[in-house]
C-alpha cells in the first residue's frame, strides 16, 4: 500500500526505534542479574526507544499532541485536533524474560478519532499498518482481513491475564467460565498491541481486555477496523476508545456473541 506522509513516518519511526530494542534484547537475554536489574536495564531499552520516537515523529510533525507511556501527555502543539499516542515498548515482560514477543506502537488520533495506526514487532520483522479507508497491511503487500470463522467452537481468543494487584482478575476468570466452553481456546501473549494485530490479520477471531492504557490500544483499533472486524469498549455505553481501557474485538462474524458473553455479569 501507498500510505499517506504521515504513515510513511510513522513505519520509518517504528524501525528505528525497533532496531534499537532489538538491540537491547540481545544484551538482556544475557543478562544474569537481580530482577530489578533486568527491570532497569529494561526501563533504560524503553526509554531509548520512546526518545527515537519522540525525535523522530515529532521532528516531523511538531504541532501535533503527544501521549505516551513513559513521558506522558504533552499538548504543547499548535494543532490540539491532533496527536501521536504512542508505546515504544508493548509486551516488557515478554522482553525482560527474554520473550521475542514485544512491539512497538504507534497510532495517530485526529479529533478525537484513530485515524492511522502502525504496530511493528522486530523479533520478527512484521510491520501492521492501517489508515482510515485504506484498509490494513502487513509489509510491503499483503492486505490483511480478518478471520471468516463463524462458528464459535472452532474460534480461538486472545486476553490479558492480570497479574499481581490488577483488579479485573475475578472478571476474567468468569469471562474463561463463560467463553472456553464454547470456543477452541484462548491465549495469552502478553502484547495487546500484537493481540489486536493478530485479530486484523485472522490470527486470532476476537481478544478482550481490561485495565488497558490508550497507548495499548491506539493502533490496533483501527487495524482491526480497517481489516473488517469491530472494535467496542466492553461496556459501550462508557466513554469512546481508546481512552475506555475495558476493550472487546472480533471478527464480523462472531463478534456479536463473543461481545455478549464478555459483557455478561
Amino acid at each position: 500500500m501507498q500510505g499517506s506522509a504521515n504513515l510513511n513516518i510513522m513505519i520509518k519511526a517504528a524501525r528505528k526505534a525497533g532496531r534499537s530494542l532489538v538491540k537491547d534484547f540481545r544484551e538482556v537475554e544475557n543478562l544474569q542479574v537481580s530482577m530489578k536489574g533486568a527491570g532497569d536495564f529494561v526501563s533504560r531499552a524503553d526509554l531509548a526507544a520512546e526518545k527515537i520516537l519522540k525525535e523522530e515523529l515529532r521532528g516531523a510533525r511538531p504541532t501535533y499532541g503527544w501521549l505516551a507511556e513513559e513521558s506522558g501527555a504533552q499538548e504543547d502543539g499548535e494543532d490540539p485536533t491532533r496527536r501521536w499516542i504512542v508505546d515504544p515498548l508493548d509486551g516488557t515482560t515478554n522482553f525482560l524474560h527474554g520473550l521475542p514477543h514485544w512491539a512497538v506502537s504507534i497510532g495517530l488520533e485526529h479529533k478525537g478519532e484513530i485515524v492511522a495506526g502502525v504496530i511493528y514487532d522486530p523479533a520478527k520483522d512484521e510491520m501492521f499498518y492501517a489508515e482510515k479507508g485504506q484498509g490494513a497491511w502487513m509489509n510491503d503487500s499483503l492486505r490483511l482481513r480478518v478471520s471468516g470463522r463463524s462458528r464459535m467452537i472452532e474460534t480461538i481468543y486472545a486476553t490479558g491475564v492480570p497479574f499481581a494487584s490488577k483488579p479485573y482478575l475475578p472478571a476474567v476468570l468468569q469471562d474463561f467460565a463463560r467463553l472456553l466452553p464454547v470456543c477452541a481456546g484462548v491465549r495469552r501473549w502478553g502484547s495487546a498491541a500484537l493481540d489486536l494485530a493478530y485479530v486484523a490479520a485472522g490470527r486470532y477471531d476476537g481478544y478482550w481486555e481490561r485495565g488497558l492504557k490508550p497507548w495499548d490500544i491506539a493502533a490496533g483499533i483501527i487495524l482491526v477496523r480497517e481489516a473488517g472486524g469491530f472494535v467496542e469498549p466492553i461496556r459501550p455505553e462508557t466513554q469512546r476508545l481508546p481512552d475506555d481501557g475495558h476493550i472487546v474485538a472480533g471478527n464480523a462474524q462472531v463478534f456479536e456473541p463473543f461481545a455478549k458473553i464478555i459483557r455478561e455479569r
